[in-house]
């Protein structure tokens, strides 16, 4: 499982990153980076919660 973000809906809000930092961050220029695009196990539930709650619906989680 992968997860990625449509950087043409991204706002960078970082309501991801704070659900899932190992995985999302916003970078020194306020753009979301998916630190790790593939989602590991310990991360599924953590990844799950951001996608339900990125306000622009801007990430997805897609089977590699």
């Amino acid at each position: 499982m992968r997860a990625e973000v449509d950087r043409d809906l991204c706002e960078a809000n970082g309501v991801c990153a704070g659900l899932a930092p190992a995985v999302f961050e916003l970078d020194d220029e306020d753009e979301l980076v998916v630190k790790q695009s593939e989602v590991l196990p310990e991360e599924v539930e953590r990844v799950t919660q951001a996608v339900a709650a990125c306000p622009r619906n801007a990430l997805f989680i897609r089977d590699r």
